[in-house]
């Protein structure tokens, strides 16, 4: 199954597989996947839905009361809430997303007024996500896999950095800045991303001949895409592609959109490039976007 779209003979067809965790191809399609397209969607994975949907409900509320002011994120560790007025420009772009959002870490702070659940949820996720990455690692050409520093699922062994991002797009007010969206074009910084069903929908996948196609969504599916940081490391082989967040028409527009998204970040001492660690390539990108941010204001 996958998202199928024609294009002239130089460029591969867009096929974003929808892969079932159980079956005993799953780690053949889902890599194949990631080769084609840098996206893969599961289903029938060991995630619990009502637990992805507890998480939302819990955290919509928090986002909608005043207790966020108290956990305003710290710059040095990237920790704690970010509000619409911080919110992330993605790169190349000039207007803020329209979003705010949680950064949870296993060492960081952590709201009183919510479950545990998140961070359950984010152990959880995050032994199902090394799961995947030694499915990557034993599908892949092992001319591709010889320039790996290490196993792609021993990469995150001693990483503090994994993170889960409890994020918020709040309804359209129809003020928003002109070009404004959810979340603009971009691609992501780390190994993979994690990501369950939102509770609406929106996020589309751009493919290699620049047009857009709606990611499947149904709730309990889990969106899977490569980073940056894997792009890197296989030189190129699992492409980092282009995703987007939509703004919502219609009622949808007066509705928020939560959204859970685990980055899968390595240990800081692992070898990406040759002379490039983990540590440096996040922090180039990291103060790339500051700059840009600088620019902007």
């Amino acid at each position: 199954m996958g998202i199928g779209c024609a294009v002239d003979g130089s460029v591969r067809s867009m096929q974003v597989d929808v892969v079932d965790y159980q079956d005993v191809g799953a780690p053949q399609a889902f890599t194949r996947s990631l080769r084609e397209t840098g996206f893969a969607v599961l289903v029938n994975h060991p995630l619990p839905p009502d637990l992805v949907q507890g998480i939302y409900d819990e955290w919509l509320d928090f986002f909608n009361s005043d207790a966020k002011f108290a956990y305003r994120y710290d710059d040095d560790n990237q920790n704690g809430y970010f509000g619409p007025d911080v919110s992330e420009t993605a790169k190349g772009n000039s207007v803020r997303d329209i979003k705010e959002f949680f950064h949870v870490y296993p060492w960081g702070r952590y709201p009183t007024t919510v479950s545990d659940a998140a961070l359950r949820y984010a152990t959880q996720a995050t032994t199902i996500a090394t799961t995947l990455l030694g499915w990557v690692q034993d599908n892949t050409p092992a001319e591709i896999s010889a320039v790996f520093s290490r196993p792609l699922n021993r990469m995150l062994d001693g990483s503090t950095r994994t993170l889960l991002r409890v994020l918020r797009y709040p309804p359209l007010s129809g003020n928003e800045a002109a070009g404004a969206v959810r979340a603009a074009a971009h691609e992501d910084i780390n190994l993979l991303t994690v990501l369950p069903a939102s509770n609406e929908p929106g996020l589309q996948v751009r493919d290699l001949a620049g047009a857009w196609h709606d990611v499947p969504c149904d709730f309990g599916s889990l969106a899977v895409n490569c980073g940056d940081m894997l792009a890197l490391a296989s030189g190129g082989y699992y492409p980092s592609t282009t995703h987007r967040v939509m703004n919502p028409t219609g009622d949808a527009a007066s509705r928020s959109r939560l959204s859970l998204p685990l980055f899968l970040h390595p240990a800081d001492d692992v070898v990406l490039a040759p002379g490039r660690t983990a540590f440096e390539y996040l922090h180039e990108r990291i103060a790339e976007l500051r700059s840009q941010d600088i620019t902007k204001s």
